[in-house]
């Protein structure tokens, strides 16, 4: 069926630069393998009314939530993943310019003086209050563990929640620069030839763009939404398996759920998990993912034969458990979709296909099954290039495992993409 569906090049928005798919508060944090807000604006635009109910139960960063604010919609969504949670709440909230400002140019004041003139007496009351993840030092110099102590103190310091929550998602945006990550390195690898960047001078151009940015977030919210976004926008750090919505509440879904392995995410979040405490072992942070092959489980039904067929070729082992574990996951999501959208509602599904070895993992053929066994149609499937995501994006065909861009016996891993949508009967 997929097979024969061909590309609809005006869902690739080739023509949007990345100054376009950055804009507003979608500049504030790099997440990887974020869909761009024109697709989500899109499906939002033409599948639902202002002033209806819009959720994303893998809402990452919060692109879906951020979009359904400035087309006038109710944005509800969940992330199981802390750092996401931070980024989502933080850019679906609009902040008074004034005092965002003060706030910001009373802290540059203190870590001028905090890093420099009384150094060492804030460094030990950084250390006293952090208790740093001993696996930070295996990721940045000394000299730079030390000045983002002090500065992570010192955004810690703010009392206003939704200012200190501002800030500290600049200091995550700066890790990776800061750190002996290797700057254009997806994967965690360590470029011990890496330069230093200067702490201070990163995190106040990156505090400064985004409070720009938070501006133009501003001027595009209607005025209900700038006074009380708590009316227009719910979000968890809850799985998406228990969303916070009552049955049939929702008017559409948007969403783009990870792809299998889903828990290496955890891998490329882990520099601000570490800092912010949110991560001790990452093996356990990794259990939580859709898919993880990091716990044991009981073999489940997976409503669909096709499922079926890939897992078997897989054999047992360690991928064929985690494709396994997958598909028995989305469709527990899906039945949850089920159950929060409105009667002859719409669900919009970005998703892609994959190959391991040799064996095509067909994501969006699986769910397809999956969604018709729980009462959904199909209403339309359009297939898109994908320009760009920030995720490894290819794979040794030997190994099956994902490696360098100038690798050799690579085969992309996302080159297209399928944007299902469903009607529920």
């Amino acid at each position: 069926m997929l097979a024969e569906v061909e590309i609809d090049y005006s869902w690739s928005f080739n023509e949007c630069s990345p100054k376009d798919t950055s804009y507003i508060t979608h500049g504030y944090y790099t997440y990887p393998a974020k869909f761009i807000p024109q697709l989500a604006s899109r499906l939002i635009k033409e599948n639902s009314q202002k002033g209806q109910v819009v959720a994303d139960p893998f809402m990452g960063s919060g692109t879906t939530i951020v979009e359904s604010l400035v087309n006038q919609r109710i944005g509800i969504g969940t992330d199981i993943n802390e750092i996401a949670f931070l980024v989502a709440q933080v850019k679906t909230t609009p902040l008074p310019s004034l005092k965002l400002a003060e706030t910001f140019i009373q802290l540059e004041k203190d870590l001028k003086k905090r890093l420099f003139a009384e150094k060492e007496y804030f460094l030990q009351k950084a250390f006293d209050k952090l208790h740093l993840h001993e696996k930070i030092d295996y990721w940045f110099k000394p000299a730079q563990k030390e000045n983002l102590a002090i500065l992570l103190y010192s955004i810690l310091e703010i009392q206003e929640d939704a200012l200190r929550r501002f800030f500290l998602v600049a200091f995550a945006q700066i890790l990776k620069t800061c750190s002996i990550w290797l700057q254009k390195s997806v994967k965690p690898t360590r470029d011990l030839q890496k330069k230093d960047y200067d702490v201070l001078q990163t995190f106040l151009q990156h505090a400064k763009k985004m409070i720009q940015k938070n501006d133009e977030f501003c001027k595009l919210l209607s005025p209900s939404y700038l006074e009380n976004i708590e009316n227009y926008r719910i979000i968890a750090c809850e799985d998406a398996r228990k969303m916070p919505c009552n049955d049939e509440s929702i008017d559409l879904i948007v969403t783009s759920p990870p792809y299998v392995t889903s828990y290496e995410y955890a891998d490329l979040h882990q520099l601000p998990l570490y800092w912010l405490g949110y991560l001790q072992e990452l093996a356990d942070f990794r259990q939580k993912f859709i898919g993880s092959a990091y716990k044991v489980r009981e073999k489940r039904n997976l409503h669909s034969s096709l499922a079926c067929e890939i897992v078997a070729k897989l054999g047992n082992n360690k991928k064929g458990r985690e494709v396994e574990h997958y598909f028995a996951d989305m469709y527990e999501v899906f039945k949850e979709m089920h159950r929060i959208l409105k009667p002859q509602a719409k669900t919009c599904i970005v998703i892609g296909n994959t190959n391991f070895k040799g064996i095509d993992i067909l994501n969006a053929e699986v769910f397809i099954e999956q969604l018709q066994n729980l009462g959904f149609k199909v209403f339309d499937v359009i297939k898109r290039e994908i320009p760009s995501k920030m995720l490894p994006s290819t794979r040794d065909s030997k190994t099956g495992q994902f490696t360098k861009i100038d690798d050799a016996n690579l085969t992309l891993v996302y080159p297209t993409e399928y944007i299902l949508i469903f009607q529920k009967l």
